[in-house]
C-alpha cells in the first residue's frame, strides 16, 4: 500500500490525471448498459416496439437487431438535451480539472434525476422511500439514485404496458373477426392467425403504423 501511494506521489501530475480519466472512462463504459436501460427512455421504447411485433404476430419480423437499433437511436434523440447538459456541466469541467470527481458525479446526476422525475409516478417513488424509512425529500435533487432509478424503471414498465395494451386492441379485433368467420364457415381446423396476419399487416401499412408508433413514443416524453 505504501509503495502504491509512493508511486502516485512520485508520478507526474499529468500522468495521474490521465490515469483518473481512463479509470472514469472504463467505469462509465462498464455501467453504460445499465445506465442506458434503466435511466433513459430505452426501456419504454423497446417494450412498446416488442408489443407491436407481438400484436402483428410476425414472429421475428422486424428482427431484434432492427428493433434494438431503432430504440437506441430514438433514445439518443430523446435524451440528447440531458446528455448535452451532463457533458457541459460535469464532463467538460472534470476533464479541464476545474471540479473533482465527486462534484462531477453530483452534477451529472442532476439532469438524469430531472428527466426521470418527470416520468416517475409518485406512488412508485414513495414505495422505495417508505421501504428505506427515508424522509420525504424537499427537491428532486435530494432523492438518491438508488431510489430514483428503480422507481423510474417501475413507472416506465407500467407506461409501456399501457401503451402495448392499446396497440393490441385493433389487432385483437381482427383476430376475433377472422376466427368468427372461419368458425361460421366450418373451417375450425384452419389456424385463424394464418388468415388474419395479412389483414393485420395491411391495416398497419395503410394507417402508417410505424410512424404513429414512433410519434406516440416521442410525444410520451
Amino acid at each position: 500500500m505504501n509503495d502504491f501511494m509512493q508511486f502516485f506521489s512520485d508520478s507526474d501530475p499529468g500522468a495521474v490525471s490521465t490515469s483518473v480519466k481512463m479509470l472514469l472512462l472504463l467505469t462509465v463504459l462498464s455501467l453504460a448498459p445499465a445506465i442506458l436501460i434503466l435511466m433513459t427512455s430505452f426501456a419504454r421504447i423497446i417494450i412498446v416496439l416488442s408489443f407491436v411485433r407481438s400484436a402483428l404476430a410476425t414472429q421475428q419480423m422486424p428482427p431484434n437487431q432492427v428493433l434494438v437499433g431503432l430504440a437506441l437511436f430514438l433514445t439518443f434523440f430523446i435524451m440528447a438535451p440531458t446528455f448535452q447538459q451532463v457533458n457541459d456541466e460535469a464532463l467538460k469541467p472534470l476533464f479541464a480539472e476545474e471540479i473533482s470527481l465527486d462534484d462531477a458525479y453530483e452534477k451529472a446526476s442532476v439532469p438524469f434525476k430531472e428527466f426521470m422525475g418527470k416520468h416517475t409516478r409518485q406512488k412508485d417513488l414513495e414505495l422505495f422511500l417508505r421501504y428505506n424509512n427515508a424522509e420525504r425529500p424537499e427537491t428532486m435533487e435530494d432523492i438518491p439514485l438508488t431510489m430514483m432509478v428503480p422507481a423510474y424503471a417501475l413507472s416506465e414498465i407500467k407506461t409501456a404496458f399501457q401503451m402495448g395494451f392499446m396497440i393490441f386492441i385493433p389487432f385483437l379485433v381482427i383476430d376475433m373477426i377472422v376466427a368468427s368467420i372461419l368458425m361460421s364457415m366450418g373451417m375450425m381446423m384452419l389456424p385463424p392467425v394464418m388468415i388474419s396476419l395479412p389483414f393485420k399487416i395491411l391495416l398497419f401499412v395503410l394507417v402508417d403504423g410505424w410512424y404513429l408508433i414512433v410519434k406516440s413514443l416521442l410525444q410520451s416524453f
